[in-house]
């Protein structure tokens, strides 16, 4: 095993501007030495999601902040290297939070460990924080009722992708935005979503009242400003709307007003709710089984966007914001 740990630190906090690359520096750190309960992983991969930007910027919530010169954070896979824990190996596949860094030092207690059973990399996806966010958003949060029309805004991404899939297994219509022919294409011919919106190409309202003729019952957001209040305009009575992300305002340094269109909410008597998937961290082993079902059943599929190099970690993050991903954004090292 080397002696010398590569890495990339944050090197800037871009809150109100777009991520660079100069936003991480490379580094190069000596490995200590284990103690006991300890264990080192060398990454296999890495997870991307734009929550990523908010930790960068010591946002509260639902990211943990970093400060300039830490190790950039995120969840990963990889290899027991050397263990001084109970009951993990050497060998052993493990998932946590490994951060942007070829080796990792962690108490073996805060790893999970994991079987290469077909399904390693969906647990950083459809089995990991990404299905999760969406099972719990929109079952517990849009609670989809059979007939429902559910719009998803970013449906093409990871957590969008799955949402949509859910919906049509609790025998609603689904709806998705998403930009471009091709991501809307796949929507449609690959996930079964009933109908597409390209934003980038098509006015958003009036292709949401012709595909929602009797309004949105649920809207599961991952986007923000001018999609959400587009959907606004067009909810049912007693629709929920489901605040999950708001990529459209992870650049603004100024944050937008609320939407125009916010006040149909009283109008239509109803909810405007966001969560936190920690909130339901002791239902995760249920949620889990029931996604794997689902996945292994082929009622549920899932694209991967595998970039690979270490040294393209700091581009492959900034595909997110680009929207250049299909899918979950990975990285294999």
């Amino acid at each position: 095993m080397a002696d010398i740990n590569r890495q990339w630190l944050i090197n800037g906090n871009p809150r109100g501007r777009a991520l660079s690359e100069d936003d991480f520096k490379y580094n190069e750190a000596a490995l200590e030495p284990l103690v006991d309960g300890q264990v080192r992983v060398r990454t296999q991969y890495l997870s991307f999601d734009p929550s990523q930007k908010g930790q960068m910027e010591n946002v509260s919530g639902y990211a943990s902040g970093n400060e300039v010169g830490d190790v950039m954070g995120a969840r990963g896979i990889g290899t027991v290297v050397e263990s001084r824990a109970d009951g993990i190996e050497e060998g052993f596949l493990v998932s946590g939070p490994l951060g942007w860094q070829e080796f990792s030092t962690h108490a073996g207690r805060t790893l999970e460990i994991l079987e290469d059973d077909g399904f390693l990399t969906a647990h950083l996806g459809p089995l990991g924080g990404t299905g999760l966010t969406a099972y719990f958003g929109l079952l517990r949060i849009g609670r989809p009722e059979p007939g429902d029309t559910v719009v998803v805004s970013g449906a093409a991404g990871a957590v969008g992708s799955i949402t949509g899939q859910i919906a049509k297994l609790m025998g609603c219509r689904a709806v998705g935005t998403a930009g471009g022919a091709e991501k809307c294409a796949w929507l449609v011919d690959e996930l079964g979503y009933d109908a597409a919106i390209d934003y980038k190409n098509e006015k958003v309202k009036a292709r949401l009242r012709e595909t929602c003729p009797d309004g949105i019952n649920v809207f599961f957001d991952n986007v923000g400003g001018p999609v959400l209040n587009d959907a606004l305009a067009v909810i049912a009575p007693f629709a929920r709307v489901v605040i999950c992300g708001g990529i459209s305002r992870y650049e603004q340094e100024t944050l937008p007003p609320g939407p125009p269109n916010y006040f149909n909410i009283v109008f239509r008597q109803a909810t405007m709710q966001g969560f936190l998937l920690i909130a339901y961290a002791s239902e995760f082993a249920t949620a889990r089984k029931r996604l794997r079902g689902w996945i292994a059943d082929g009622k549920i599929v899932y694209k991967e966007d595998v970039q690979e190099g270490f040294e393209n970690i700091p581009a492959t993050l900034l595909r997110l914001f680009s929207g250049a991903n299909k899918g979950k954004q990975l990285l294999k090292l």
